[in-house]
């Protein structure tokens, strides 16, 4: 995509007929279109793209009306936006753009991390990790213009890391962008087993007429709750009775082979390789929609639940008895773990905050968008800590995925397995996509350089997933550890370390902003170090 602006002169032109809208049918383009696109690859191709030493001439570029996309299948379409290089996204897109892009799998692990922390000091660590995430966010937006006598309008954050620490910036963002993808990508292989395994068990038990009880504790009523944690210090298996008549051998079976950690999560597999593999997951960013409905839909089932189950709380600020947990727990660092992924943006910010038509609300929009994320994490995680029925149930069965508290015939459950399952398998491939661009791009110079090196990735990525399905099934565990990991980078260090060399280079640091942004560099490390610890 080229966005040509300010040519004075101009020998080359595209007839009209040849641009065509993404509506219109394919049209092919003419010879003179093809050289006016192999003349500005020319131009492109001569120095890096973030070097401004060589650029096309005005000449080459077509008129500030008249610039479009050219596809690699021959085709132009007429681009929508501004002849000064941003888009046409208004603030409120963009706002949602920011917030959608935020909201994933962390807000099934908010109320477990609220009730690690306990309840009052999990409201505090929500919004002063909120806070805390916003202004480092904050500094990687401003970075690239803290950049004297270099055009960085075209980079991203990896170029200011590489600008500021050379190589070492260059692989380290690359590293803890990979484990930030793949750590994403494992909690989305373990809850897409989750989702699925619970999703056949509603549809057999349905088809078969069959009445299942789970053998876990749990409360009574249309509004069940339960405990699947109780009995075991891991997640629960198929542990369920059947109480009608019927064929037990055939219920056996089922359960021998439709088994949440043995068999599910190499059913996927089936699915979900062949998707990966392809050269271009284009068509399932059209899906991007479901996230949106997802978490509208889990908000919506929340505010039903508590309705009819109630308020259950009890305040006991450092000692826990038989039902209810401490107000203040030292087991918080779980929930900071798992709240730097959920607010966890930093990597693509600039790029969502370029399309934005008002450069100037950048940072006003950026606020609304993380204080609407933080509103809907405290929402959901103080709802279903505050109405989870304590007793007869502890505040301890409260689950790393709070989906599990509600049994596998729970209508409104079901649905939002249904919603999650299949968003999750549309993102999972778009997932992939980025982590093979990032990782073979930059040693191969390609991103699919041969099928055998794209298969041996994915084969890898999948894999890692299937482990952690098998034998460690607790997404609230992997999202903390991979969130403090590549929040450590990309929110806590780089940031601030940008901003204390760029402020020293021009004469501006002072000792204050030294200090903060040293112990902001400690806080993260902290955060890191003691998620190994508790």
């Amino acid at each position: 995509l080229y966005f040509l602006f300010f040519p004075s002169f101009r020998p080359f032109h595209v007839e009209p007929t040849n641009i065509v809208s993404v509506n219109d049918d394919i049209q092919r383009v003419t010879d003179e279109a093809s050289a006016m696109n192999k003349r500005i690859h020319y131009y492109s191709r001569l120095t890096s793209p973030s070097d401004r030493a060589l650029i096309a001439p005005d000449h080459v570029l077509p008129a500030p009306d008249e610039i479009y996309v050219y596809s690699p299948l021959g085709t132009a379409f007429k681009v929508d936006s501004c002849t000064d290089g941003y888009g046409k996204n208004s603030s409120i897109v963009t706002i949602f753009m920011i917030w959608n892009t935020m909201m994933g799998t962390s807000i099934l692990s908010i109320p477990w991390g609220i009730k690690q922390a306990g309840f009052t000091s999990g409201i505090i660590l929500i919004l002063l990790m909120g806070i805390l995430t916003l202004y480092c966010c904050y500094r990687v937006v401003k970075s690239r213009k803290m950049i004297p006598l270099i055009d960085t309008s075209n980079w991203e954050f990896p170029d200011v890391c590489k600008y500021y620490f050379g190589s070492f910036g260059q692989w380290s963002s690359l590293l803890f962008s990979m484990v930030s993808l793949v750590g994403a990508m494992v909690v989305y292989w373990v809850l897409m087993s989750n989702f699925l395994f619970n999703t056949g068990k509603f549809i057999y038990n349905f088809v078969h007429d069959i009445n299942v009880t789970d053998i876990v504790p749990g409360t009574n009523g249309s509004n069940k709750v339960i405990c699947p944690s109780a009995a075991s210090g891991h997640p629960p298996q198929n542990r369920s009775v059947m109480f009608s008549s019927g064929n037990d051998t055939g219920f056996e079976l089922f359960e021998e082979w439709w088994n949440k950690s043995k068999t599910v999560p190499f059913y996927l597999i089936a699915v979900l390789l062949p998707l990966l593999n392809l050269k271009s997951p284009s068509f399932f960013a059209k899906f991007n929609v479901l996230g949106t409905v997802s978490v509208v839909y889990l908000v919506f089932l929340v505010t039903v639940k508590a309705a009819h189950l109630g308020i259950h709380l009890e305040y006991n600020w450092f000692t826990e008895n038989d039902f209810f947990v401490p107000e203040f727990r030292i087991l918080f660092p779980q929930l900071t773990g798992v709240l730097t992924l959920a607010f966890f943006i930093h990597n693509c910010v600039i790029t969502l905050l370029q399309n934005n038509r008002n450069q100037e609300n950048n940072v006003r929009d950026l606020s609304i968008a993380y204080f609407l994320v933080g509103l809907t994490y405290l929402y959901v995680g103080v709802i279903i800590f505050a109405s989870f029925p304590s007793p007869p149930l502890s505040k301890e069965c409260i689950e790393q995925n709070f989906l599990d508290n509600f049994p596998s015939d729970d209508i409104m459950s079901f649905v939002a397995r249904i919603f999650l399952l299949f968003q999750m398998m549309t993102v999972y491939p778009l997932l992939g996509y980025l982590a093979r661009v990032q990782l073979l791009r930059q040693f191969f110079g390609n991103a699919y350089p041969s099928v055998f090196h794209v298969l041996v990735l994915n084969i890898a990525i999948v894999g890692a997933g299937v482990a952690m399905a098998r034998f460690y099934p607790n997404i609230g565990g992997i999202i903390r550890y991979s969130g403090a990991t590549c929040g450590l980078a990309f929110v806590f260090v780089y940031p601030s370390l940008i901003y204390v060399i760029s402020q020293h280079r021009a004469g501006q640091l002072t000792w204050p902003a030294l200090i903060v942004h040293i112990f902001i560099i400690l806080l993260g490390l902290a955060n890191l170090i003691a998620q190994f610890l508790l």
